[in-house]
C-alpha cells in the first residue's frame, strides 16, 4: 500500500479555509494538494502539503520544450452522499498513455489513485453541495530536470491540486466557431495526449472565437479540414436521423472518458451510435435539412452542453432545429445521476471516498 505523509501544517490550512458563494470553475483552490517526485527511475514519497506556490529553476525543461501532462476528474458530494469519483481507473489509463507519448514515467495506480482520494478525503468539507457542482481534481506531471539541453527530462514532478467548481458554462446552448483554417493536431503528433500543447494551439483560434461573439471551437481534421474532429477540450456529438453520431477516434482526438460513458448510456437506452469519420458539409446540409437535429459537446468540465447552432467566419450561421437538446439533456441526467449517487450504478462506475479531518 502507498504511504503518504501528511504535513503537519495542512491541519491549520483546512481549518481557515471556507467556501466563498460563488465558486466559478477552477479559480477557488482546496487548501491542500499532493506531491511526489520522480528521480534516478524512482518515484519517491507521496505528501500531503498546503496549496501555494512550487519552486522551480528558470532551466526546469517544462519552462523550455513542453513536457508535461494534465488529467480532469470529479468528486460529487450532492445531498451529502459521497463523496464519489467518477471513473478515477479511466483516467489513470489515459494519464499514462498521454506520458507515453510525452516521454515521461508511468505512473503507478496505487500512487496515482492514492494521491486523487487523499485530497478528496481531507478536501471532503468543500466538495460543493448542488446538483450539476463538484469538486474538480487536477492531477498533473511535469518535467523538473535543470538543463536546456533538447533531450527527455530525468527528473518529474507529478500533482494533484482540487477546485470546488460550479457549472462550467452559463445556462443556454453554445454558439460554436467552425474552425477552417487553423488546426489543433496532425496524423501522428500529441493530438490523443492530454498535454498542454495541445491546449496551447487552440488559444488564438478561442480569440477570434470570442471576437465573433461565440463560445466555442470546432475543430477540423488538420490534413484536409474536412472531418469533424472535436471541440477545445470536449468531444463532439449528433443527433442524425435519431441516431447519435461522433468522430470516429484516431490518434489527432483525445478520447474522452465523458464520451464513452455517453456512448455506453446511449446503447442501453436503446439509441443507436454511430462512430465514424463526418464530413463538416455534409454535416451542414444534414442540420440544413433537418436530418440532423441537435448536436452537443461533453467532457468531464462541461458534462454535456447542447449547441445551439454552428457558425462560419463570415458570419453565416446553421442553427439545429432542437436547440434545448432534447436526447443531449436526458444522457445528461442520466450520466449525473450516477456521479452523484442519486441513480444505480450498474456499471461499477464511482469510487467511494471516505472522507477525512485532523
Amino acid at each position: 500500500m502507498t504511504h503518504i505523509r501528511i504535513d503537519a501544517a495542512i491541519g491549520p490550512a483546512l481549518k481557515n479555509f471556507s467556501l466563498p458563494e460563488n465558486l466559478g470553475f477552477g479559480s477557488v483552490m482546496s487548501p491542500i494538494m499532493a506531491s511526489c517526485t520522480y528521480e534516478n527511475g524512482k518515484w519517491g514519497e507521496l505528501e500531503l502539503i498546503p496549496y501555494g506556490p512550487i519552486s522551480m529553476f528558470p532551466n526546469a525543461k517544462v519552462l523550455h520544450y513542453a513536457q508535461e501532462i494534465f488529467e480532469g476528474m470529479k468528486a460529487y458530494r450532492v445531498g451529502g452522499l459521497g463523496p464519489f469519483i467518477f471513473r478515477p481507473d479511466e483516467n489513470h489509463l489515459r494519464f499514462n498513455r498521454s506520458a507515453e507519448r510525452m516521454a515521461m514515467p508511468h505512473i503507478p495506480i496505487e500512487l496515482f489513485m492514492k494521491a486523487c482520494f487523499e485530497v478528496t478525503a481531507y478536501s471532503s468539507d468543500f466538495v460543493p453541495r448542488r446538483s450539476g457542482e463538484s469538486l474538480y481534481l487536477r492531477p498533473f506531471m511535469f518535467a523538473t530536470e535543470e538543463a536546456l539541453g533538447i533531450k527527455p527530462s530525468e527528473k518529474f514532478r507529478f500533482m494533484v491540486i482540487a477546485s470546488p467548481s460550479g457549472s462550467y458554462f452559463s445556462a443556454g446552448g453554445l454558439s460554436v466557431l467552425i474552425e477552417r483554417h487553423g488546426a489543433r493536431a496532425f496524423p501522428g503528433g500529441t493530438g490523443y495526449a492530454k498535454a498542454g500543447g495541445n491546449y496551447a494551439a487552440s488559444l488564438l483560434a478561442a480569440i477570434k472565437t470570442k471576437q465573433l461573439g461565440l463560445v466555442q471551437t470546432l475543430w477540423l481534421d488538420g490534413r484536409d479540414k474536412k472531418y469533424i474532429e472535436e471541440m477545445s477540450g470536449m468531444n463532439f456529438f449528433a443527433v442524425v436521423n435519431g441516431e447519435l453520431h461522433t468522430p470516429e477516434i484516431n490518434d489527432t482526438i483525445l478520447e474522452g472518458i465523458t464520451r464513452k460513458s455517453i456512448i455506453t448510456l446511449a446503447r442501453d437506452a436503446g439509441l443507436k451510435v454511430v462512430e465514424r469519420k463526418m464530413d463538416i458539409d455534409d454535416f451542414i446540409s444534414d442540420i440544413k435539412k433537418g436530418v440532423c437535429t441537435e448536436a452537443f459537446a461533453c467532457g468531464t468540465a462541461a458534462i454535456i452542453a447542447p449547441i445551439d447552432y454552428l457558425a462560419e467566419e463570415t458570419g453565416e450561421r446553421y442553427p439545429l432545429l432542437h436547440q434545448e437538446g432534447k436526447i443531449a439533456l436526458q444522457l445528461r441526467e442520466s450520466l449525473l445521476s450516477i456521479q452523484e449517487g442519486r441513480a444505480e450504478d450498474k456499471y461499477m462506475w464511482v469510487s467511494m471516498v471516505e472522507p477525512k479531518s485532523l
